[in-house]
């Protein structure tokens, strides 16, 4: 099929070329000259605006934004509401929270024009394996879009999810989920590298990869970090978040959902991002004046 996309960066970039070679037609426009020159040398066309990637394509006109969620995202679909018509479809594949999906919906359907939401896990391992979609939308405008998810994805690795923002709201939770996996994962192997046993991290995560209960992709990428960096020297002790985790937690206080794992899950990430926790301060203070306990090194009792 014919498709627009907009935004190339690692993503975006990559999701452009999967699609380029399974025969599909894609005009490509990015804020950067470079990833645009980028995408012509794999085969796509390239434009230099929003209007030259409309013109490029024909109606119905489906065009796929790939961009920041936030100001990034409501820019590109507002210049695009300006050069699409009424049957063109604009699918939304960032990871923008599913209220704004609902909006977008709502504004465009003024002018006629069609929106789709697309959670899409995978990484950049989705120019190899696919990537999984969860995409939200009216059912003619999926049915559009199939080609193209049926190239992008492994096989049955999309579903249509619902209307417009269920896509959004399942990509959503998964990120939470992926949090509170991720986490455990963490602690479990500082606990294998505190004891008393010289233990081989990587050899357990590889062997945990073979019939273990907890076996998982995570876990072939914990493998894989192990044996190139066993005390991962070179890695920052800083976990950022995009956002999703958040929206999860607070979902869950909406709808009155303990969560208690993705919570601390996410708590922990903002942890990481403290040099000195000046919470940890006052507790030493406040035990040192009520106590009289002596504030100690790190890793002593007193």
């Amino acid at each position: 099929m014919q498709i627009g996309f907009v935004g190339l960066g690692k993503m975006g970039g990559y999701m452009v070329e999967r699609l380029l070679g399974d025969g599909h037609e894609v005009v490509a426009y990015d804020l950067s000259p470079d990833a645009v020159k980028t995408a012509e040398g794999k085969g796509a066309k390239g434009a230099s605006s929003l209007e030259e990637l409309a013109s490029g394509l024909s109606p119905p006109r489906a065009v796929w934004v790939m961009v920041p969620h936030g100001d990034p995202t409501q820019a590109t679909v507002r210049g695009l509401a300006d050069v699409l018509s009424e049957g063109d479809v604009i699918v939304d594949g960032g990871n923008s929270p599913f209220g704004d999906d609902k909006a977008h919906a709502s504004q465009l359907g003024e002018k006629g024009i069609h929106f789709v939401d697309a959670g899409v896990s995978g990484g950049v391992w989705g120019l190899e394996i696919g990537y999984c979609m969860m995409i939200g939308g009216g059912d003619a405008d999926v049915e559009l879009l199939k080609p193209a998810l049926d190239t992008l994805a492994p096989p049955d690795g999309w579903l249509h999810t619902g209307p417009v923002g269920s896509g959004h709201f399942v990509k959503m939770v998964h990120n939470g989920i992926e949090y509170g996996l991720m986490e455990a994962y963490a602690e479990g192997f500082e606990v294998l590298r505190e004891s008393d046993y010289e233990l081989d991290l990587a050899a357990i995560a590889e062997l945990w990869k073979h019939g273990s209960v907890i076996r998982s992709w995570l876990l072939e990428l914990a493998a894989d970090a192990l044996k190139k960096d066993p005390d991962l020297t070179n890695t920052p002790a800083y976990v950022d978040d995009s956002g999703e985790g958040r929206w999860t937690v607070f979902e869950a206080i909406n709808e009155s959902v303990p969560a208690p794992v993705i919570t601390l899950a996410l708590q922990m990430r903002m942890r990481s991002r403290q040099d000195e926790a000046f919470a940890a301060k006052v507790n030493a203070a406040l035990r040192a004046e009520f106590g009289g306990h002596t504030i100690g090194e790190a890793g002593t009792i007193k």
